[in-house]
């Protein structure tokens, strides 16, 4: 498509969240998501910063975006407009965070009592409530109706979009020596219906070496492994290789 820069200009910061800034621009129709640097986790517990990580993020989730779309994945994704800013289309989001797993890590493997590392039979979708103050906890289909936070309809179609984009992350990061571990989506509704939403970067990805098993995501940060900007932009580089 045609590049919308030149009919808009960035208007006023209308939320910023933990690795994140969202404007207004003057198309009521766009906003510009610019990512920060700043990393978080444990809920807001742990705090620091994560030498260009919003370059690389940007670049990762401009170009992964780019590729779902050609793939028949609608996603709110316009152009990047920035070494570190989005054009996106407007949504209302949808506060049910998506996480898809294919591998046991992270809280699967504290809950079911066992070590990370072990293949699923098949993967496995959560669902959690977006609420930053109550610690984003895990929900069900039932929670979703009883508290209106989606239809059923928009549920549906977020489940089968998202199992779709899951075939495709998975054997796209294969191919690039990646194992996709598990990892976050998030979904909003605008004028074409419900479509995906933010970013997908190592900040919502746990990504492993396919070899090493080395881990190349946030978890760097979270465990204090060091070289994490290293890590981040060696994800860049492979994924911008990809084509």
């Amino acid at each position: 498509m045609a590049s919308d820069l030149n009919r808009v200009t960035r208007g006023e910061a209308i939320h910023e969240g933990k690795a994140k800034i969202i404007y207004a621009t003057s198309a009521s129709d766009l906003l510009i998501q610019h990512f920060k640097d700043d990393a978080t986790a444990f809920n807001g517990k742990k705090k620091g910063t994560i030498a260009n990580k919003g370059i690389c993020n940007n670049a990762i989730s401009s170009h992964i975006f780019s590729l779902l779309e050609k793939e028949g994945i609608k996603t709110h994704f316009v152009e990047k407009s920035g070494e570190r800013d989005m054009l996106v289309k407007k949504l209302e989001i949808i506060p049910v965070e998506v996480v898809m797993r294919n591998v046991i890590a992270g809280s699967l493997a504290k809950r079911m009592g066992v070590e990370e590392g072990g293949k699923l039979a098949f993967p496995i979708l959560e669902y959690y409530y977006k609420d930053d103050a109550l610690g984003d906890p895990m929900i069900n289909r039932f929670h979703i109706r009883a508290f209106n936070l989606a239809t059923d309809k928009e549920m549906e179609r977020i489940e089968r979009e998202a199992f779709r984009i899951n075939e495709w992350l998975v054997a796209f990061f294969d191919k690039i020596g990646t194992t996709l571990v598990d990892y976050k989506l998030e979904f909003g509704r605008g004028p074409e219906g419900v479509l995906l939403a933010d970013e997908i970067s190592p900040d919502g990805c746990r990504l492993w070496d396919k070899q090493s098993g080395e881990k190349m995501d946030k978890d760097r940060f979270r465990r204090d492994l060091g070289n994490i900007p290293e890590a981040y932009d060696e994800i860049r580089r492979r994924i911008l290789g990809a084509g």
